[in-house]
């Protein structure tokens, strides 16, 4: 590498590496989503909150739950009233969802919801309307209580908000507890609204023998307002619930995290979880042995060839080719004899009827059976030229004595 090219890749090298350390010291943005989730401390989490709840409900037992409101409100113990909490910026609750929370507060128990949407369903069993006005950027508003004991204090709210109220309510079961307005020092007022009018954002309905609390601001319970003064807003707003175990719901919330995988179902029950995680330890640990323990490969080594067996097929091949018969046979005749002598012990250069008769007894063949192959092997040998039969003739006999 010549010296113009190390420059170019030292330099290249020098900005990749200045671009990695900056993205890394430099401030990450603030996440200005809405979460509203207990464990999120972000601007719009409600962290803060969460762990107020023991200072606001002293002495009352915290349930938080992170099942369906219908899991949670029918497996719950129905001989104990309490306070259902939901806190989210829009309340999206089917018709089985929203059936169970009527039951619920009507046996008694009270629930206090903030979002600025209640749901289509919920929002006509309680004969409620829920409005919102837009500007170009987003609204500021004050918010306060109507109670007295609560001195009519304004709380401002600046960011992520626009003017969200009550447009209808039902007059007969319904309690105005608080109300919206904008602030009009800071506030950029839409054209065609009402300045001097007050509009409901925190109200209580009663429904059989429980109570709703509706609030149409939920940003005010999250980490930025309650850490920006408006925690006595929070803490004013909650006293109207009753000393009752409250039930803090996470699972209707922005920011929850839901897993798309197929494996949700294993990792949602703890028994499967942990036996999953187990099977996957106890699978990396085999590898991990197994690996260590394996032999190494073994060559393949191809095997000798059996070059007798090719040879006979040459020198067969070869008799065939050129039809010496005679030769052919004198060698079969004279291997077959070589083999009376080595292991029968015969002497075969004379063949008479002796010679049948202890081939007979050492070989634990019939008599006729030795006498007739020898009489072949006499009969070929005093033959002066043989033909293809004879071959065959001598072949089959050879065969079968040999079996």
């Amino acid at each position: 590498m010549d010296k113009r090219s190390k420059l170019i890749l030292g330099l290249f090298l020098a900005v990749l590496i200045g671009i990695i350390v900056t993205e890394i010291v430099r401030p990450k943005p603030l996440n200005w989503r809405p979460s509203y989730t207990s464990s999120d401390k972000i601007p719009f989490g409600c962290y803060v909150l969460f762990n107020e709840l023991p200072n606001l409900f002293p002495g009352q037992k915290i349930h938080t739950t992170n099942e369906s409101l219908y899991n949670t409100l029918v497996a719950r113990d129905t001989r104990s009233t309490s306070n259902y909490l939901l806190i989210n910026d829009f309340l999206d609750l089917d018709k089985q969802e929203s059936n169970q929370l009527l039951q619920y507060v009507h046996e008694g128990n009270d629930s206090f919801i903030a979002a600025s949407n209640f749901g289509s369903y919920l929002s006509d069993t309680l004969n409620i309307e829920v409005e919102t006005q837009y500007s170009v950027k987003e609204d500021t508003v004050l918010i306060q209580l109507t109670n007295n004991s609560f001195s009519e204090q304004n709380y401002s709210l600046t960011r992520g908000i626009y003017r969200t109220y009550f447009s209808s309510v039902d007059t007969l079961n319904t309690t105005v507890l608080g109300h919206i307005s904008y602030d009009f020092e800071k506030g950029i007022i839409p054209s065609g609204s009402n300045k001097k009018t007050k509009s409901p954002n925190f109200v209580k309905v009663k429904f059989g023998k429980g109570n709703f609390y509706l609030n149409t601001t939920p940003q005010t319970f999250t980490n930025y307002y309650m850490l920006k003064g408006n925690k006595d807003y929070v803490a004013n707003a909650f006293s109207y619930l009753n000393d009752m175990d409250l039930y803090w719901d996470n699972y209707k919330k922005s920011g929850r995290i839901v897993i798309d995988s197929p494996m949700r179902f294993v990792l949602n029950q703890v028994s499967l979880k942990w036996a999953y995680y187990l099977s996957m330890f106890g699978l990396i640990i085999f590898i991990i042995f197994k690996a260590k323990r394996e032999q190494r490969i073994i060559p393949v080594i191809k095997p000798l060839e059996n070059s007798t067996i090719e040879f006979a097929k040459a020198v067969g091949g070869l008799y065939y080719e050129h039809r010496d018969y005679t030769d052919l046979i004198s060698k079969k005749i004279n291997f077959f004899l070589e083999n009376l002598r080595t292991n029968y012990h015969l002497n075969t250069a004379t063949i008479n009827e002796k010679t049948a008769t202890l081939l007979a007894a050492r070989s634990g063949k019939p008599l006729s059976e030795a006498q007739d192959i020898l009489d072949t092997i006499v009969h070929l040998k005093n033959k002066r030229s043989h033909n293809e039969q004879d071959v065959i003739q001598l072949n089959k006999k050879l065969n079968q004595f040999k079996k």
